[in-house]
């Protein structure tokens, strides 16, 4: 049979003031060297209810009563006793409010939240004149409220953001919108619950090359950070078959907050596209010395985009041939883009012209609202405002 373990009676005030900071159990065994957390128990329970008289005894010359014996207990620990019940008194019922009627049911739990680690849950019951059942009965109905509040909270941004962030997003937002501090499973839990799990991404087609005549030097070389604003750029075409129609996109994107700087869209994949492209990102941004990176399609190896690009102080960058991770970045915007916006609602769409608005909407969104992980949970122009 092994031997009891003795604890010095600094170790118990110790370990109760520990308790009363909100230190776990385990925190508190590893601090102070404690075996088991029955010991901790103990000792709150011996605090709780005025015992600590108990704390100075040592092992084997515990009253092997259910309270100890009152001839055992000095003047003095009578009097620490007696005082220690009436600060109890004091603490609680200057929490609680004169009027009894006011006494409401989220006052109660939050009473016994705040003390229980000083005083035991019966003692507070008594004293604000409630059974105990009642404070757990409300205390669980507490715990429902709270917990639809905050999966309605999880719909909310769902639905705001058209089902297009996964769990992680929907914590930071959480946070910031709602204060609420929870770990990322714990929302990714409910998500899964609740069946609002984020559209998962088509797989993407394959580039069609173009033929190539002025290829560059790929001096991006996968490097997609940028110290500056406008100090690298780069720039993709992806394509919305609707019906018999095709419809293209040409964007811009500053590697600097992933923001699209221009776009222009057209039912032709020709170098014009390309070039009214050029030209908006050129008037909407300041000046500067300014890599431009693209695949090698046939719009951007043209005399046009090259001189264009050339004219304005911009240096060209190209993927080496048949290769899109060169190009990640936008390639990602674009499969994005597709996910949650044109495969979501490509069957409710009637005419290209409703197309183009709600491609439109998603640029403007993305920009203003939409939060990357890479960017701390802000939206490219928010990352821009704040670091500036």
């Amino acid at each position: 049979m092994g031997t009891r373990k003795s604890y010095s009676e600094e170790i118990k005030w110790k370990t109760i003031e520990l308790k009363k900071q909100r230190y776990t159990n385990k925190e508190i065994m590893d601090q102070l060297g404690i075996k088991n957390k029955a010991q901790i128990k103990t000792w709150m329970k011996w605090h709780r209810e005025g015992e600590t008289y108990r704390f100075s005894r040592s092992v084997g010359k515990q009253s092997t009563l259910q309270k100890a014996s009152e001839e055992g207990i000095t003047e003095i620990e009578k009097l620490q006793i007696e005082n220690r019940k009436l600060k109890m008194q004091i603490d609680i019922l200057k929490k609680v409010p004169r009027n009894r009627e006011e006494l409401v049911k989220e006052v109660v739990v939050e009473l016994v939240k705040l003390m229980k680690n000083e005083y035991s849950i019966k003692e507070i019951c008594i004293l604000i004149g409630i059974p105990r059942s009642t404070y757990y009965r409300w205390k669980n109905k507490a715990k429902d409220i709270k917990k639809a509040k905050l999966e309605q909270a999880i719909l909310t941004i769902c639905m705001t953001n058209h089902f297009r962030y996964g769990h992680r997003k929907v914590t930071a937002l959480l946070k910031r919108k709602y204060n609420y501090h929870l770990n990322r499973k714990t929302v990714q839990k409910i998500m899964q619950k609740k069946s609002l799990q984020c559209r998962v991404k088509r797989k993407r087609r394959t580039c069609i090359n173009g033929e190539s005549r002025i290829v560059v030097e790929n001096l991006l070389n996968r490097s997609f950070q940028a110290t500056n604003p406008n100090e690298k750029w780069v720039t993709d075409i992806t394509y919305f078959p609707f019906g018999t129609e095709m419809l293209y996109l040409s964007s811009i994107m500053d590697l600097y907050n992933n923001e699209i700087i221009a776009y222009e869209i057209s039912n032709r994949q020709d170098v014009t596209l390309v070039l009214k492209t050029v030209e908006k990102a050129i008037k909407s941004q300041q000046k500067a010395e300014i890599i431009l990176h693209s695949d090698q399609g046939a719009v951007y190896t043209s005399y046009a985009f090259q001189t264009l690009s050339k004219e304005n102080g911009i240096t060209t960058s190209m993927s080496r041939k048949g290769n899109c991770h060169d190009n990640a970045v936008i390639e990602s915007f674009h499969s994005s883009l597709k996910s949650e916006l044109f495969y979501s609602q490509e069957k409710q769409l009637h005419s290209t012209s409703t197309l183009k608005q709600l491609i439109h909407d998603y640029i403007e969104y993305y920009n203003t609202e939409r939060i990357p992980e890479k960017l701390n949970y802000l939206s490219p122009i928010e990352y821009k405002k704040q670091v500036a």
